[in-house]
C-alpha cells in the first residue's frame, strides 16, 4: 500500500509513524515544502515545544479547544496527553509539567522532539522529502495522484493531508468535496495605544479579568496580563482571542477591552478597601499605597487616571475620586485597535467542516482514501500544548485508519 502524507508537520509525522506501525507493509512519504520539518516543533514554547497539557479528564480537556471540543471527546477517550507522554517515555523522551499544566521535554529543547519525531519516522521506514511542494491533488481511478511543483508525478492508496492552515490544504479538501469553515486568526494579542500603559511594556500582573463586549454578549477570561510595547499579552489575553476570534475579525479587530485588574473584587469591595486606607493613613501619598498584587508604576497611572497625583496624601482624596480610582482598578477601559502578532503560536480558526470527517479513523466522509489531521480541520485550541495534542491525537488516528487493511 502506498501512502502519501502532505505536510511534514506534528500531525504529519504522527500519522505517518502510527500508519508505519499499524501496517509495517505499508510504503510512506512525508512531503515537506519547506527544507526543514516540524518547523512549528522548533518554534513552540519559545524554542523548547510545548508537547501536551496535563490534563488526563477527557471532558475536562475538550474545555481548552474553542472549535472542536466535543468533537474531540471520542478521540481523546483513545488518545490522549497520558498517551503522548507514553509515547514519547517510551522512545527515550521524558516530559515535565510545569506550576500552570504545560508540559515540556526535560532537556527544555524542542530539538529533543525533532529529533525523536525524525529518528522513529526513519527507523519505521517512513521517506522524507522535503523542499517537496505539492502542486494539486486529484483522484484517479482506486488511487489518489499527487502532483509535484517539479512535474514529478506520485500515486497514493491513502493520501493524508496535514498542511495545518495552508490555503493549498484547504483548495484541496474544496476539490474533494468538503466544506471550509472560512479561516481566520486565533491566539493573538491586542494593540492598544494608551498613554495608562505607555512606557510599562514588560510589566506584568499576576491574575487579571479582561472581557470584551456588554451584558447581551460578552466573553471573558481570567489569567496572567503582560503590557507590552504595542499594548497587551498574556494567557488572559491570548485565551479572549481564541474565543472571541469569530467576533474579533467581524469587528476588524476594533472593540473596547474592559480590565479588572484585581478579579478576586469588584468596585464596592474595592472602595472600601480604598476608604480603608484613607483612614488609617492620611499623611500617606497615594502613589506609595499600591495592592500587592499590581506593581507600583502601573498602581501610580491608575491614581493619575483619577485625576490624583502620586504625592498626594490621602487626607486630600475626595469620594468621587474614590469612586474614580475603583472603576480604573476594576473597570478600566480600553479600546482595541487591531491584532498584534504572536508568531510562536500562531492559530487558525475554521478548516475542514468536522461533520464531513470520522473522527474513528480521521477518513473523509466525502472520497475514498482521504484523511485529514491538525490545523487543516476547525479544530483550534487555546495556549498551553492544547494544539499540539489535537496534533498528536488526530494524527494517531488517521496512521490507525490509513494503516487498516480495507478502507471501509
Amino acid at each position: 500500500m502506498q501512502v502519501i502524507v502532505i505536510g511534514g508537520g506534528a500531525a504529519g509525522f504522527f500519522g505517518a509513524i502510527a500508519c508505519a506501525q499499524a501496517d509495517p507493509q505499508a510504503q510512506i512519504t512525508i512531503l515537506e515544502a519547506a527544507s526543514q520539518p516540524l518547523g512549528k516543533v522548533r518554534i513552540s514554547g519559545g524554542g523548547r515545544c510545548n508537547v501536551t497539557h496535563h490534563c488526563f479528564d477527557p471532558k475536562v480537556l475538550i474545555q481548552h479547544y474553542p472549535r472542536g471540543g466535543k468533537t474531540l471527546l471520542g478521540p481523546f477517550s483513545r488518545f490522549q496527553p497520558q498517551d503522548t507522554i507514553a509515547w514519547f517515555k517510551q522512545r527515550g523522551v521524558a516530559l515535565k509539567t510545569e506550576a500552570d499544566g504545560r508540559m515540556f521535554p526535560v532537556t527544555d529543547d524542542s530539538a529533543t522532539i525533532v529529533d525523536c519525531l525524525l529518528t522513529e519516522a526513519k527507523r519505521r521506514g517512513v521517506q522524507l522529502r522535503v523542499r517537496c511542494p505539492v502542486r494539486d491533488l486529484q483522484p484517479h481511478k482506486q488511487q489518489w495522484q499527487v502532483m509535484l511543483k517539479k512535474g514529478e508525478l506520485l500515486r497514493g492508496d491513502r493520501v493524508l493531508i496535514a498542511t495545518g492552515s495552508n490555503p493549498l490544504g484547504y483548495r484541496w479538501a474544496k476539490q474533494a468535496g468538503h466544506t471550509i469553515i472560512s479561516p481566520v486568526p486565533s491566539l493573538f494579542t491586542f494593540k492598544v495605544s494608551d498613554r495608562r500603559l505607555t512606557g510599562l511594556a514588560g510589566i506584568s500582573v499576576q491574575s487579571v479579568q479582561v472581557q470584551i463586549g456588554s451584558k447581551k454578549q460578552k466573553l471573558q477570561q481570567t489569567g496572567p496580563l503582560l503590557i507590552t510595547h504595542w499594548g497587551v499579552s498574556g494567557p488572559a489575553v491570548l485565551k479572549l482571542s481564541a474565543w472571541g476570534a469569530r467576533w474579533l475579525h467581524e469587528q476588524q479587530y476594533q472593540l473596547p477591552l474592559t480590565v479588572n485588574w484585581l478579579p478576586k473584587l469588584n468596585v464596592e469591595t474595592v472602595k472600601d478597601w480604598l476608604n480603608q486606607t484613607k483612614q488609617q493613613a492620611p499623611k500617606r501619598q497615594v502613589g506609595n499605597s499600591s495592592p500587592p498584587e499590581i506593581p507600583k508604576r502601573l498602581w501610580q497611572r491608575f491614581v493619575v487616571a483619577a485625576g490624583l497625583t502620586p504625592e498626594q496624601p490621602w487626607a486630600e482624596v475626595s469620594k468621587k475620586a474614590i469612586v474614580r480610582l475603583a472603576q480604573e482598578l476594576t473597570q478600566g477601559q480600553y479600546q482595541i485597535q487591531g491584532k498584534g502578532v504572536f508568531k510562536e503560536e500562531f492559530v487558525t480558526c475554521g478548516g475542514v467542516k468536522l461533520a464531513e470527517v470520522d473522527f474513528k479513523t480521521m477518513a473523509s466522509r466525502k472520497a475514498l482514501g482521504l484523511f485529514f489531521a491538525g490545523e487543516i480541520l476547525d479544530i483550534d485550541g487555546v495556549t498551553g500544548g492544547f494544539n499540539f495534542q489535537n496534533a498528536w491525537t488526530t494524527g494517531w488516528l488517521a496512521g490507525q485508519g490509513m494503516g487498516q487493511k480495507s478502507n471501509e
